[in-house]
């Protein structure tokens, strides 16, 4: 029920955001009226709904609503807006998506950067109309004069849903109860919680494999083999409740004095529990996947954040059990560089620690992966300069002056001067800062911290589950691969030594794509004769789009955040 009231809530906030109208009384423009009264109040569901997932007058959401402002600032000061200091839908989806990555390592699902979007498609718009197609289908007849979203309005769209997120995993709790008789109004003693909480994220971490979950809590050998680092993760949720019960001891609320003194617990600090180890289950995982970029990093000699796929194999027949993608998965990923004729198929170590297939928690709604370490760079430059666009000078000295996770100084060479002199000359001088074109000079920066930004639908966050029988590659596959590379190497002894400047980027692409209209920030089209420009506008979640773009010679491609076009060579 929550979530279907959150999706009315995004819509009716999608479909008053175009009519220039704010999200919360109390913090509109004095030129607007407020959502509420625009609606006339003649919604009694979407009341249940702002209180519900809002609720705007519980104490413990306001300071949450507080977090969110102070991590969605840096930001959105650095976004592009409109005159009336507001930003559009596309904006506020990558803004959410950055929020999610940077607290969670959370990818929600329609979020994603690498999903293809269009006046059909506007990311989330699909699951939007499976839940309530006869709000979308009125939401797509309604068209009005588009002033955007405020900050209020993102903070409260992100607080809803980050609560809607974290909040699904209720009825699986809920399940779990009745299963063992239970009454979700009971309380339990500490160690049936612990054997609940055990139980649950055996169910969690498997996804829809309910039969493969109840298999496994069959036998515990059978956790330990299947599921990795089982011991830590049972500790886990041990630790889990113990720290629940000493922060009640320590700073009792209403009614817990009692609890904390009985030993007995409520189904409410169950989902309390179930939540706080949902935000904070990508850190727990992270030294696994730094586990994971060092073994790459090891074959990346060369320093180009990419492994030959034949190396990527030879790992995986050397005993390294998590490198047995199959070539097809991988491409589907976007993990591999096969633009080069000297080095051959490549993956790609960024790429690859942040695909799906490395997502240890698959659900529904959401995925958990490994922590993004482009967002503490992007967001170092976000907080350094503040604005949504910027000279290339600026950022080389801002950028000269940083290091890798590895401590390592970032060696700004000729080519990646003349990349981002390339990148701001299409732009008029200046560089978006959330540009694919400037995700992209990042990558070449940053390659082993920061993806390469493939362009839309050219890759996905497709689970293995999801792509099938084929996501792995065979022992048979994995012999021919080392051999056919050993074959390659007698043949081109000189393949090891360094490779020249123009094989090192020969993955760089022209395509722009901008999460929002710059129009203000950069020199229009017409004024530019050397300017191919992104314009326009992706749709809003369930409301209409207005694509208002002009360039000289326009794309029918769309990416995740709008129209694409191609900047000069």
């Amino acid at each position: 029920r929550i979530f279907f009231h959150f999706l009315v809530v995004l819509s009716q906030a999608a479909n008053f955001a175009a009519n220039g109208e704010g999200f919360l009384v109390g913090h509109r423009s004095p030129r607007q009226p407020s959502l509420l009264a625009g609606m006339g109040m003649q919604s009694a569901e979407l009341q249940a709904a702002l209180n519900d997932v809002i609720a705007c007058s519980s104490g413990k959401e306001r300071a949450h609503r507080e977090t969110v402002k102070d991590a969605v600032l840096p930001i959105w000061r650095s976004m592009p807006k409109n005159s009336y200091d507001r930003v559009e839908w596309k904006s506020l989806r990558y803004i959410a998506h950055r929020y999610f990555m940077q607290r969670f390592a959370v990818m929600v699902r329609g979020l994603e950067p690498i999903r293809q979007v269009n006046m059909s498609h506007a990311g989330g718009a699909e699951i939007l109309s499976e839940q309530v197609p006869m709000v979308a289908k009125q939401l797509l007849n309604v068209s009005n004069e588009q002033h955007g979203f405020a900050f209020d309005d993102a903070v409260a769209i992100i607080a809803a849903l980050e609560h809607v997120v974290f909040d699904t995993e209720r009825g699986e709790l809920e399940a779990l109860y009745r299963k063992r008789g239970w009454d979700t109004r009971q309380s339990v003693s500490s160690l049936d919680l612990q054997m609940l909480l055990r139980e649950y994220i055996v169910y969690w971490m498997s996804a829809d494999d309910v039969e493969g979950a109840q298999y496994l809590l069959s036998d515990e050998r059978l956790l330990n083999e299947h599921i990795p680092h089982w011991k830590l993760i049972s500790m886990l949720m041990r630790g889990s409740v113990k720290t629940m019960e000493f922060a009640k001891r320590r700073r009792p609320g209403a009614g817990d004095a009692a609890v904390a003194f009985s030993g007995r617990h409520s189904f409410e600090d169950a989902f309390s529990i179930v939540k706080e180890v949902g935000k904070s289950f990508a850190s727990f995982w992270e030294p696994q996947c730094q586990d994971i970029k060092q073994s790459l990093a090891v074959m990346d000699t060369m320093h180009t954040g990419r492994v030959t796929l034949a190396d990527f194999y030879g790992a995986n027949k050397e005993g390294e059990w998590r490198f047995g993608e199959s070539e097809a998965y991988l491409r589907e990923l976007g993990a591999l560089d096969e633009s080069s004729p000297w080095r051959g198929v490549q993956v790609i170590i960024s790429n690859y620690l942040q695909a799906a297939s490395n997502c240890i928690i698959s659900r529904q709604n959401y995925l958990i992966c490994c922590v993004n370490e482009c967002e503490g760079i992007l967001g170092d430059i976000e907080a350094a300069l503040g604005v949504p666009v910027a000279e290339p000078e600026a950022i080389l000295q801002l950028v000269g002056n940083m290091t890798t996770d590895d401590d390592d100084p970032i060696l700004l060479d000729g080519a990646l001067h003349t990349q981002l002199m390339r990148v701001a000359s299409a732009h008029g001088g200046k560089v978006p800062l959330h540009g694919r074109l400037f995700a992209q000079w990042l990558h070449y920066a940053f390659p082993r911290e920061c993806a390469f930004p493939h362009k839309a639908g050219a890759a996905s966050a497709t689970t293995p589950s999801e792509f099938g029988d084929g996501y792995v590659i065979s022992p048979d596959e994995v012999e021919q691969r080392v051999a056919e590379s050993v074959i390659q190497q007698d043949l081109n002894p000189d393949a090891s030594a360094p490779p020249p400047v123009a094989d090192w980027m020969t993955q760089w692409s022209e395509d722009e794509d901008l999460p929002g209209d710059y129009s203000l920030q950069l020199r229009a089209p017409w004024d530019t004769d050397h300017l191919a420009v992104l314009g326009g506008a992706a749709a809003a979640a369930a409301s209409v789009v207005g694509l208002l773009w002009a360039t000289a010679g326009r794309s029918d491609e769309i990416g995740p955040y709008g129209p694409v076009a191609s900047a000069p060579t």
